[in-house]
């Protein structure tokens, strides 16, 4: 995955993800008590959401930061250390997965794909969230334009893409789709200094090798460029789009 958790500060000040996310919990089928896999299940606050539901959840993530939060807040859950495009246990009932694909760069998106559907059991469900085309593109445009000025390339380290894209991606993997859907979502951050701290937080791989000085000139920058445009009543909304999948194993 292109990033690094700060895992204390991501579950301090941005609890949106799983607060979200519990809406996507709700397109799973499957009945209570089956096998169900959290993907990328960070402080594991959803694998507690979907153990509510009454599944007999695991969570897996690759962050080894993020599951000492997780396995410390809910010791009765099963976490376990695993790579979205490697990881291997017995066949699911289903898989859930919760902004994490649009961290698997676009090149890898099939093997990450066929990987998850041979963690599933035929007949079984596969049912996520992540990134849509166009999240956040109001900051991505703002910073490549700050970038581009002062002489950098600004690379954005996420995979967005339409229904059409990624449909056809799902479908070679065994993963037949039956709800698809691409929505705006302006999404409030925490503090007054919302949009630098979602930059901090999600964003830093596009500043490496350069010192702190250039960057806070750089977000500095950016806040004036966008604040009248992302702020409002001083508080801080970044320009989401989701994409949602739910999806039956051929």
């Amino acid at each position: 995955m292109n990033i690094n958790w700060d895992a204390e500060k991501y579950a301090e000040d941005f609890q949106f993800v799983h607060k979200y996310g519990e809406d996507v919990t709700e397109l799973l089928t499957v009945e209570k008590g089956s096998r169900v896999a959290d993907l990328g299940c960070g402080n594991g606050r959803l694998t507690c959401k979907l153990k509510e539901m009454g599944y007999d959840v695991t969570g897996i993530d690759d962050s080894e930061e993020m599951l000492k939060i997780a396995l410390k807040n809910y010791s009765d859950i099963n976490f376990v250390k695993g790579n979205a495009l490697t990881f291997k246990e017995e066949p699911f009932d289903a898989i859930f997965s919760n902004a994490v694909l649009h961290w698997i760069d676009k090149e890898r998106q099939q093997e990450l794909l066929n990987n998850i559907s041979g963690n599933i059991k035929k007949g079984g469900e596969f049912v996520c969230e992540f990134g849509g085309y166009g999240c956040a593109e109001t900051v991505h445009s703002a910073l490549k334009e700050i970038f581009n000025k002062r002489g950098y390339d600004y690379v954005k380290n996420f995979y967005f893409p339409t229904i059409g894209e990624y449909s056809p991606l799902l479908e070679k993997a065994g993963l037949i789709v039956n709800y698809a859907v691409l929505f705006d979502r302006p999404t409030l951050q925490k503090g007054e200094n919302g949009l630098e701290d979602w930059i901090r937080m999600f964003n830093m791989a596009a500043f490496k090798n350069m010192d702190e000085k250039e960057i806070q000139s750089i977000i500095d920058e950016a806040s004036e460029k966008l604040k009248p445009v992302l702020c409002k009543d001083g508080k801080w909304y970044i320009d989401y789009v989701r994409i949602r999948f739910r999806c039956r194993k051929a």
